[in-house]
């Protein structure tokens, strides 16, 4: 008998683990993985910045949990000695139209706390980025990077040896609830429990599912891809480079991440995928692909945002326009200095109604908490929202 199955070998999972295990280290607490190693999916394939909390409505889950979660992720880095670097970032409009989308990140940076963001005027902007083509930017000395692997993989070793137990290869394909625990049937075992945490990533609605009959969400997936700049090129890049984002999409569109490895990498797009884990541009699962197509909501976005999509696709097939896009940024960047490179996954919550779901959701019953939306910046938040999901959790057993 478990007192709690966490369901989930990201870093939202693992954070959930090991602050549950801070905070009440009697408990018997379990997490299952699919796959025979930890953060295979999103957290592996994160470029690894350390988001500030810039971007999200003052209030909401994202921005509390992503503001607290970035001073937890210092303190925990600074704790056990992972190296981590606070470069900062600056975000370019390099259109007229553009102008007004910065005031409105300047102002609601400020409302959010934010109070060391600078506005810059061209000569400034190129004082940090000299090789970067824009009429004005804003200057975000918060931002860092660091590796949420080494990160996780942290967690992992400290949950392990507080007393907490981790299966991989473990597929869960089944939930059964009885009076007062329920059962998780794995590919190989059945496990005991009085609550189980949902933190399955792309696959968290489909676990929420189980149970519950209707759920007014799914999980779309979006897949980005990536080129690194070749080692003569890096210089090109001091910091972090973001356009001014789409406030009608949740992403933030093509930029330079100057990484915690050296590399700059460059990227991602976001286009639909084909497979919950289709890293390749050709990956299909029928079923999954017939799932989303079918999900009313996703028949909305279709609908609404075909003209940005279609623009994705083209920089996802042609590297010669995902060129042009990284050129409105810095103009000297040539389609040879990209290096093909890896490609994650994002998993994007969809309403029935045909929204993308922007903030954090978490929905909860008598026998189990779904994290059924965590995007960007969730593993900056990490700590903040495992921290969330405790209490919730405590609660629920009644500590």
């Amino acid at each position: 008998m478990q007192d709690i199955i966490i369901i989930g070998g990201g870093i939202v999972g693992l954070a959930t683990a090991f602050k549950l295990k801070e905070t009440q280290p009697n408990l018997k607490i379990t997490l299952v993985e699919k796959e025979n190693e930890l953060v295979k999916h999103q957290t592996g394939n994160n470029s690894g910045v350390i988001h500030s909390g810039l971007y999200y409505k003052p209030g909401s889950l994202k921005a509390i949990n992503c503001i607290n979660g970035y001073n937890m992720l210092l303190e925990f880095a600074d704790k056990h000695k992972i190296k981590y670097n606070l470069c900062g970032k600056v975000v370019v409009a390099t259109r007229k139209e553009e102008l007004d989308g910065l005031e409105n990140l300047y102002k609601r940076g400020i409302e959010n706390g934010l109070t060391k963001i600078k506005k810059l005027s061209v000569l400034e902007l190129k004082e940090i980025e000299p090789h970067v083509n824009g009429l004005a930017g804003l200057h975000v000395p918060y931002t860092g990077i660091i590796d949420y692997t080494e990160v996780s993989e942290k967690m992992a070793e400290l949950f392990k040896l507080a007393g907490g137990i981790i299966h991989l290869g473990q597929k869960v394909i089944n939930i059964k609830n009885n009076e007062s625990t329920s059962i998780v049937e794995t590919s190989s075992m059945s496990l005991e429990t009085k609550l189980i945490i949902n933190c399955a990533g792309l696959y968290s609605d489909k676990i929420a599912a189980i149970n519950k009959e209707k759920i007014n969400i799914r999980i779309i997936p979006f897949r980005g891809e990536y080129f690194l700049l070749k080692p003569e090129k890096r210089h090109l890049v001091k910091t972090l480079i973001y356009p001014v984002p789409d406030p009608n999409f949740p992403f933030l569109g093509v930029h330079f991440t100057n990484m915690i490895d050296g590399n700059v990498e460059c990227g991602p797009n976001a286009v639909f995928a084909f497979k919950k884990e289709g890293y390749k541009l050709f990956d299909f699962d029928f079923q999954e692909f017939w799932e989303s197509i079918t999900w009313p909501g996703f028949q909305k976005v279709a609908i609404k945002y075909w003209k940005t999509g279609l623009g994705e696709y083209k920089r996802s097939f042609s590297k010669t326009s995902f060129t042009k896009a990284l050129q409105r940024l810095i103009p000297e960047i040539q389609k040879d200095d990209l290096i093909p490179t890896h490609a994650g996954v994002r998993a994007q919550a969809c309403d029935r109604e045909g929204g993308l779901l922007d903030d954090f959701a978490i929905i909860e019953d008598k026998y189990i908490i779904n994290v059924c939306n965590a995007p960007s910046p969730a593993a900056t938040s990490s700590l903040s929202i495992g921290k969330t999901i405790c209490e919730m959790a405590l609660k629920k057993l009644k500590f």
